[in-house]
């Protein structure tokens, strides 16, 4: 069943299929090919001018201020970022995880956290837990208290971190 014959049609109906598959191959990339490499040269039929403008190209935007978004937080979005917490803090009054308890931790005083053994690198750092201060540790938490044990990377929007303070800021006393 399977002589010299079927297996030169095999042959030949595989290298065949290779010979279309390439001269479609070559006649998409003459189609569809713009400019660059191979030295060929292809101007394009239509351009679009645009008119310089001074300076307004590059003006950075203008820093949002921290109270601004806090004013306007989320406290159901921070909820959400909570979840990024939750493998080390609780939310019990008391009850210290890997990390201290976060219940009342807006406006507490920083390193007050009872029963928790910190590192003394939060105490150089700020006297009290106000929202700015939440701010600037969870932006950064090695930045802003070299020589924390706090291993968190921190949250680097603006609008996580005011929707989480905001969030726990209602939680606890």
């Amino acid at each position: 069943m399977f002589d010299e014959m079927t297996f030169a049609k095999v042959v030949g109906g595989f290298c065949g299929s290779l010979l279309v598959y390439m001269l479609g191959v070559w006649a998409a990339e003459e189609l569809y090919h713009v400019g660059g490499g191979h030295g060929d040269h292809h101007d394009f039929a239509y351009v679009i001018e645009v008119e310089d403008d001074e300076g307004g190209a590059e003006e950075e935007a203008a820093p949002v201020d921290f109270a601004t978004v806090f004013a306007s937080a989320d406290i159901g979005k921070g909820e959400r970022v909570w979840g990024k917490c939750r493998a080390c803090h609780k939310l019990e009054d008391g009850a210290n995880g890997t990390g201290p308890y976060l219940s009342g931790v807006v406006g507490r005083d920083i390193g007050a956290a009872g029963g928790f053994n910190y590192s003394g690198a939060l105490n150089e750092a700020g006297d009290v837990w106000t929202p700015e201060n939440l701010n600037a540790f969870l932006e950064n938490p090695k930045g802003w208290a070299p020589g924390t044990s706090m291993s968190f990377a921190g949250l680097k929007a603006l609008e996580d971190r005011a929707n989480l303070i905001a969030f726990l800021q209602n939680q606890g006393s």
